[in-house]
Parts: structure tokens; C-alpha cells; sequence
């Protein structure tokens, strides 16, 4: 499918693009647009997918109902994981958007057996915060102007952990927030580098997997890490000391960026904040 660039980028507040999620401001947002439309039909990952590190099949696709016109672009997709979810991507800002995906998400769940039905639409940085309550931030980190601050504590690569074994019992603790399946693939031998940081040879905080992936001219991004510390060491700058270390390997590893989703008014947020990311916007979603 063709899109129009005078009708999307007006209603394309946020560099983001179904299925590959945020992308760089400068991006080509309507050939992405129309590559991951394009490459729906193979049920495989374009080559700059983030999700290619995890699998060459892609568990989201765009299918058939997309609405585009001067007003508004409506993009479906289902997810196949679990019972299913359909999401519709609203770009517009008419006063019918928002209901128009809404009635698509239902039909395309209908459709399509999936058990539940999202919207997902986008605003523009500078929301006063109780319009964004509950969504995820869009940020970037440009490695332009150098790594930034060096940790101020020690933060070690599992390799090189003493005891490599303790992180079994940080993973199984940290499991909700990703952690167990990043273990699983770690013994595996499929993930790459992860970070950890100490307290008395306990392992309380990681980050990774470190690893950086071309974009979709050539730039090499920092790929987004699981991240966590656990919850009765927090407030005392393990995941400050982690954030660092890990900006410090982008850097040195030859990213020019980093793409992140931070909830908005959470930890990672603040830490984002703190460390002077760029915010490049919001994606809010409402189940239907």
C-alpha cells in the first residue's frame, strides 16, 4: 500500500511505526510505514526489527483494514502471542479518531480470534502530565556528545562475575520484569553481554543484553535492555550506576542512539529524565 507523506507526517506526532515501535526523528517514517506493511504477508522481521535479536519470525503483523486519508491514517495489527490482542494505531487528531479505531479494533479482533481489543494513539512532547498519566514516554539518548557520566560504583559483566550462579536467584526474583526469560536465553548462549551491579557479592541490579543493531540507513543503535534492581535495593543508585555503564558501552561499542519506553512517572522515567534525555513523545493505549 502507498501512503501519502502530506497526510501522515501532520498526524505523526511521534516517530513511532507499528510493529517496529519507536524510531529515530529522522528516519524515513513513510517508507517504514510501507516496508512493515509490505513485509506483513512473509510473517518474518525486516532486518532492523529490534525483535530480529529474538527471532527471525515476527509474532505482530499488520492486516487488512487500514484507513488512510488527509484526516487520519488507521493502522491494525495482531499480536499472536498468548490468546491474541488486536491494536490499531490512530494517527489523527479529529474529534471521531480515537471512536474510529476503537469500532476497527473490535472488528479486526472479531476477525481475527483475538481476545482482546486495544487502541494506541500518539501525542507530542511538552503534555502537561495528567494528559499522559498511564502512557509510556518515547525518549532518546544521542551518543553525540560522548558517553556521559562514568558509573560511581563498580558494575561487572556476568562473565566475569565469581560467582556466576547468583544470578539464577536474581533472575527468578526479577522474572516479571523480563529477567527470566533473559536467563533462560543466557544459559542458552543466545543473549548478549549483561551488566550487573553488586552488594556484598549478592547480585541486586542488571541491565542487558548489550548489543547494538543497524537502523534502517545504516546507523548503529543501542538495542533496548531489560533493566532492574531489586525492589529493597532501589534509592540507593544501583540503577543509576547500571544506566551509566550501559551508556558507557554504547558508546564505546559505536552506537549513535538509543531508542527507550519509559512509563510515564516511573523510576526509569525519572532516571531518564535525571540523565537529560531527549523526550521525542507519548503513545497512549485504551483496551476496547
Amino acid at each position: 500500500m502507498r501512503f501519502e507523506l502530506r497526510w501522515i507526517e501532520p498526524v505523526m506526532p511521534v516517530p513511532y511505526i507499528p510493529t517496529l515501535g519507536p524510531v529515530h526523528p529522522d528516519d524515513p517514517h513513510l517508507g517504514l510505514l510501507e516496508a512493515v506493511v509490505a513485509n506483513a504477508v512473509t510473517g518474518r522481521s525486516l532486518p532492523y526489527d529490534k525483535d530480529r535479536r529474538w527471532s527471525e519470525a515476527k509474532t505482530e503483523r499488520v492486516v487488512d483494514g487500514i484507513e488512510h486519508d488527509r484526516h487520519r491514517t488507521l493502522v491494525p495489527t495482531v499480536l499472536g502471542r498468548g490468546s491474541g490482542m488486536a491494536k490499531v494505531h490512530v494517527y489523527g487528531n479529529g474529534p471521531d479518531c480515537l471512536s474510529a479505531g476503537a469500532d476497527l479494533a473490535r472488528k479486526v479482533a472479531a476477525a481475527h480470534g483475538a481476545a482482546r481489543a486495544r487502541v494506541v494513539w500518539f501525542l507530542g512532547p511538552g503534555q502537561p502530565e495528567e494528559r499522559v498519566r498511564g502512557g509510556v514516554r518515547v525518549r532518546l539518548r544521542d551518543f553525540a556528545d560522548g558517553p556521559g557520566q562514568a558509573p560511581d560504583r563498580q558494575v561487572r559483566a556476568y562473565e566475569r562475575l565469581d560467582h556466576p550462579e547468583r544470578f539464577a536467584t536474581f533472575a527468578e526474583r526479577m522474572a516479571a520484569d523480563g529477567f527470566g526469560f533473559l536467563h533462560e536465553r543466557m544459559r542458552a548462549g543466545t543473549a548478549a553481554p549483561v551488566l550487573t551491579v553488586l552488594d556484598a557479592d549478592s547480585v541486586v541490579g542488571a541491565i542487558g543484553p548489550m548489543e547494538t543493531m543497524s537502523d534502517a540507513v545504516g546507523r548503529a543503535r543501542l538495542l533496548p535492555q531489560y533493566f532492574g534492581v531489586l525492589p529493597e535495593y532501589r534509592g540507593r543508585g544501583y540503577g543509576r550506576a547500571l544506566w551509566r555503564a550501559a551508556m558507557c558501552w554504547g558508546h564505546r561499542h559505536g552506537a549513535a542512539y538509543q531508542l527507550l519506553q519509559t512509563e510515564v512517572g516511573g523510576a526509569s522515567d525519572r532516571l531518564c529524565a535525571a540523565e537529560g534525555l531527549t523526550s521525542l513523545g507519548f503513545v497512549m493505549h485504551r483496551t476496547v
